[in-house]
């Protein structure tokens, strides 16, 4: 059995569940960004890896290599334990660091002489995001966009959600970012995913379509901090674009089951962000609004002063147009729809 392996013998192999990957990097590498999936087994941890690095860089690498020998040896029962777990039910442990360097290659050896089919990744992490940048704009080339627009609140996520439930191919932008878009598009979500970790998503979600026909939810260029890369972007612009439309009450409805669930004071914080654009006055009287749960009314008056007028000046030529009452039901619309059309 090989003891290396390249990202893309994974990708082709289609492995299945038989295998899992092992991210050895410490928790801040891995919660910055990973490959999709894999599981954090760290040798060091966030300090640990920056003194090494820092003695490597700078004194010795040797002494790097012994004072990383120390610290890894103190985690060793721990790291047995979770390696041992994971081999009782996967075929392949597949382990990666930043660069298939040392940190992987000594657990590779060690857990190999112990009878486990430990394997290295090639490159490590370096090499897969390599891989990603080269094969992400061909796997966009090939797919033809149902593209879902409509003003916010108007529950396009929910249809998405809905047509993956149906089994249509679904990418889900926002799901990928982990923010919605908008200034208001962290509220409850917790930390944003980093460029790096928004592309693999795209790349892992457009994979593993069943067909090339995918339905994707319009978006501006840049998804919070992170940008959909300009060959995606145009594929989406280019793709057949449906309209959704909702009553007032439902999109506040909407927005209000999204974003209002013990979160005030993220609320408060991003509405004032848009003093600027709305002014103190009227910025002032939503906080106050907020305060006394009146949230219905502000979702009111954001959608009409900011985000409607905000989205109403793009003009763009819609294929068709669904009002949305039920997401389930749009969707189930959409899916006879775009059946009846030659895409």
């Amino acid at each position: 059995m090989f003891r290396e392996i390249n990202y893309e013998d994974i990708d082709k192999r289609n492995l299945d569940k038989s295998y899992v990957l092992i991210d050895v990097r410490s928790p801040g590498e891995y919660y910055s960004e990973t490959i999709p999936g894999a599981i954090n087994v760290p040798i060091f941890d966030d300090e640990e890896r920056k003194l090494v690095g820092t003695i490597y860089n700078n004194e010795s690498v040797e002494k790097a290599k012994k004072l990383g020998m120390e610290f890894g040896s103190k985690k060793l029962p721990l790291i047995y334990e979770k390696v041992t777990d994971l081999n009782k039910e996967y075929k392949y442990l597949i382990f990666f660091c930043s660069r298939g360097g040392f940190r992987s290659s000594s657990l590779v050896s060690l857990f190999k002489s112990l009878g486990i089919n430990a394997i290295k990744l090639n490159g490590g992490y370096k090499n897969y995001r390599r891989f990603i940048n080269e094969n992400l704009p061909s796997i966009v080339s090939n797919v033809r966009f149902i593209v879902l627009y409509g003003n916010t609140g108007t529950g396009k996520t929910k249809i998405l959600n809905s047509l993956e439930n149906l089994g249509m191919d679904v990418l889900d932008l926002e799901r990928c970012a982990n923010h919605r878009g908008s200034n208001l598009g962290d509220v409850g979500l917790g930390k944003q995913n980093t460029q790096k970790m928004f592309e693999s998503l795209i790349y892992d979600s457009l994979k593993n379509r069943k067909s090339n026909l995918v339905f994707v939810e319009g978006e501006s260029q840049r998804i919070g901090k992170d940008i959909i890369p300009k060959y995606l972007y145009e594929a989406m612009n280019k793709g057949y674009a449906i309209k959704i439309e909702a009553s007032m009450d439902q999109r506040i409805e909407n927005l209000l089951g999204e974003y209002v669930h013990d979160t005030d004071d993220e609320i408060i914080s991003s509405i004032e962000n848009l003093r600027k654009y709305l002014g103190d006055k009227n910025v002032d009287n939503y906080i106050d609004l907020l305060v006394k749960g009146q949230y219905k009314n502000v979702i009111e008056e954001l959608l009409i002063k900011y985000y409607d007028p905000m989205y109403e000046y793009k003009n763009r030529d819609y294929k068709a147009v669904f009002i949305n009452d039920d997401s389930h039901i749009t969707a189930e619309k959409i899916i006879k729809y775009t059946k009846g059309l030659n895409l």
